[in-house]
């Protein structure tokens, strides 16, 4: 048996914006799976959201023809892999396109966004992220955040300053301290992971995690019976909390794909399980 990812990806306005500013996108054949929710006026936000996607695909696939990836920052202790090295440098990539393009330009100036990406390489899982876009992974039945929101509240939070519940009622949730696109650097959180059998993970911006708990997650997910229902599940479930801001849900699921159906993807180039395996 071989690992391969099963995927599902909803994006909505939600209930009280005018456009949406969130975008996703993702390219099973080389394992990048992104979400990112734009800011900025005019429009730029959603600019902003789609280069990031749009540069982190096109990152991997031009990787993947060329056989090379690219190097991020110098290694820290413990040493990142190289998968998580190339992530990190596909972000940072995306975060000069998009601070660049917003520097003199009329109604652009200042647009950014936040941006959640993983990389699935059989076993091996690197997740990198900017801003407060989130991460969790299902397994066994129990749900984990995988990210640390780079916003204010979270930063009180983690200094003890304010706690989590005062935190859900701030008036102050929408400042984050980390954005694409807001320095010519930024500093992307990265990680590596191992992928099990069974793992579900969830990548979200935070017209989710405003309204919707944690365990209310986890129990919307195990009760749907697929990753579309459950998309538009928790989707619906912030709207009819308010949905004051755009929802974005993208669901990964690692599941075991038998030998035979690798020979096709072999001898059958551009046949479906080209498209649906890793």
């Amino acid at each position: 048996m071989t690992l391969a990812v099963e995927v599902a990806g909803k994006t909505d306005i939600g209930c009280v914006r005018t456009n949406n500013e969130d975008n996703f996108g993702y390219d099973l054949r080389h394992g990048i799976f992104v979400v990112c929710d734009g800011m900025g006026g005019q429009a730029a936000g959603e600019v902003a959201s789609k280069m990031a996607v749009d540069i982190l695909l096109k990152y991997f696939r031009d990787a993947g023809r060329n056989g090379h990836h690219a190097n991020g920052k110098p290694a820290q202790a413990p040493a990142p892999s190289e998968n998580a090295k190339s992530l990190q440098g596909a972000i940072e990539l995306a975060n000069r396109t998009i601070h660049e393009a917003g520097v003199g330009q009329l109604g652009r100036l200042g647009m950014g966004s936040t941006i959640v990406a993983a990389l699935v390489r059989g076993h091996s899982l690197a997740i990198g992220h900017v801003g407060d876009s989130r991460i969790y992974l299902i397994r066994q039945e129990a749900i984990q955040q995988l990210t640390e929101d780079h916003s204010l509240v979270m930063e009180q939070v983690r200094l003890g300053y304010i706690t989590q519940e005062q935190a859900e009622k701030s008036e102050m949730q929408n400042v984050i301290l980390r954005a694409l696109g807001a320095d010519m650097e930024v500093e992307a959180d990265v990680e590596d992971l191992v992928a099990m059998t069974g793992d579900t993970l969830l990548m979200t911006s935070d017209g989710l995690t405003r309204h919707v708990r944690d365990e209310e997650i986890l129990n919307i997910i195990n009760r749907c019976s697929g990753l579309e229902e459950a998309c538009s599940g928790l989707i619906q479930a912030a709207k009819e909390r308010g949905g004051d801001d755009n929802i974005t849900c993208l669901l990964l699921r690692v599941v075991e794909r038998p030998w035979y159906k690798n020979l096709l993807r072999k001898f059958v180039p551009g046949g479906p399980e080209w498209q649906n395996s890793i």
